[in-house]
């Protein structure tokens, strides 16, 4: 990494005394080569220059002329390769709002800094920096998969079901899991489903994809079953499932088959997707399927468009809290607003609530002081192969021990 003092810093206000005052700041920590603007269109001209163009961009919000909003969108078109703090007296959801949206044009942000901004927080957001990372990007893989390549993926049984725990917060029982599937790539290595799900839509591959998942999964159900793991097990249902009657017959089939009871099995119907033109297909399915016991789960709740209509048209009795509005919820006013609604709305439908994303002990405590059944998310396990399930378990029994995870006498 090259030194603080050969790296280009420009400042973008259009309050004089701010640009002299993080000028000397930058300064105070080594930083010499700052140039100043106090115009979105003089900065675009140093941008343009190569011996001008920044590495590191502090960019007011509220400017005249042109705010930072509109800048951002120049610094797409003006191919713009450094990083970017934002600077602003504006409130939270607001820098919020713009960090999502330089995040969506693909610029690199290291965080917003609120007016008056202090020594100690410059520092601390310029420590987190790493500004030739971009330079040596890691090789990411983004290779396009063809519909005959994952055909013969199903076919060959490359598809490999990974399963994420479901733990009590009351008790630390472990309740169940989330079937997740991974596309084990005989030269690219593990694929995320983010991947491949599309194309299998896409491509009406999506039923044949689905069961393999399902048989698997009821198969691994049933050996822990008979291990004395009494697990319930969650799978994926895609919208394009939900299209043909035969679905409904194609899950009762496989779970007799399987010897299991409908009760220990949860189709997780992600909610963005629920409903298309015609609602009578899915409607009907889900609706015979929770007859027969199965458990309905509304997965991502909230990051759809209709959340409450599907909530009121079907019998859903789990609600997946997505995890954008989970972790960090203690911290945030916004996402915790959303979280307690969402909470408070299933418990008045006398629904189960999951929270998904728990990542840290903080956001445990919080699960744990508002009343959520049950959690999920990397501070619990990460996802598992079946075959490691068993000593996980072991684990976090001695964890939910020693960690004092619960409240004395749950």
């Amino acid at each position: 990494m090259h030194s603080a003092s050969q790296i280009n810093i420009l400042i973008l206000d259009d309050d004089p005394f701010i640009l002299k005052m993080l000028t000397k700041m930058l300064a105070n920590q080594g930083f010499t080569k700052v140039s100043t603007c106090d115009n979105g269109r003089d900065a675009l001209t140093l941008i343009d220059h190569p011996d001008t163009r920044p590495n590191l961009i502090m960019l007011d919000l509220n400017m005249p002329d042109m705010d930072g909003i509109e800048f951002v969108r120049y610094l797409v078109e003006h191919q713009y390769q450094g990083h970017l703090v934002l600077v602003s007296g504006e409130d939270e959801r607001m820098l919020k709002t713009a960090e999502k949206l330089v995040h969506a044009h693909q610029i690199p942000m290291l965080g917003y800094l609120h007016k008056p901004v202090t020594p100690d927080k410059l520092a601390a957001i310029l420590n987190t920096w790493k500004p030739h990372a971009a330079e040596n990007p890691s090789p990411t893989n983004h290779k396009l998969y063809s519909a005959e390549e994952l055909r013969t993926a199903i076919e060959q049984h490359e598809l490999v079901n990974y399963y994420q725990p479901k733990v009590s917060v009351r008790t630390g029982d472990v309740i169940g899991v989330e079937t997740l599937v991974r596309w084990h790539h005989a030269t690219d290595g593990l694929i995320f489903p983010d991947r491949f799900i599309h194309i299998a839509e896409e491509n009406h591959l999506i039923n044949e994809l689905t069961t393999l998942v399902l048989t698997n999964a009821l198969n691994q159900a049933k050996s822990w079953h008979q291990s004395g793991l009494m697990l319930r097990v969650a799978i994926n249902v895609s919208m394009d499932n939900l299209a043909s009657l035969d679905f409904q017959d194609l899950v009762v089939n496989l779970v007799t088959e399987a010897g299991l009871s409908p009760q220990s099995i949860v189709l997780e119907v992600t909610e963005s997707q629920v409903m298309g033109a015609d609602a009578r297909v899915p409607l009907e399915i889900l609706s015979r399927l929770r007859l027969k016991r199965f458990h309905l789960s509304i997965d991502d709740f909230g990051t759809g468009h209709s959340s409450m209509a599907q909530l009121r048209d079907i019998p859903f009795d789990e609600l997946k809290i997505d995890q954008g509005f989970v972790h960090r919820a203690w911290a945030d006013a916004t996402l915790r607003a959303i979280y307690d609604a969402s909470l408070s709305m299933a418990k008045q439908l006398d629904m189960e609530t999951v929270a998904e994303g728990v990542e840290d002990q903080q956001d445990w405590e919080l699960l744990r002081q508002t009343g959520c059944d049950l959690a999920q998310g990397n501070f619990v396990s990460k996802p598992l192969l079946g075959a490691e399930f068993p000593n996980w378990v072991a684990s976090w029994k001695q964890r939910v021990r020693t960690e004092l995870l619960l409240q004395s006498g749950n």
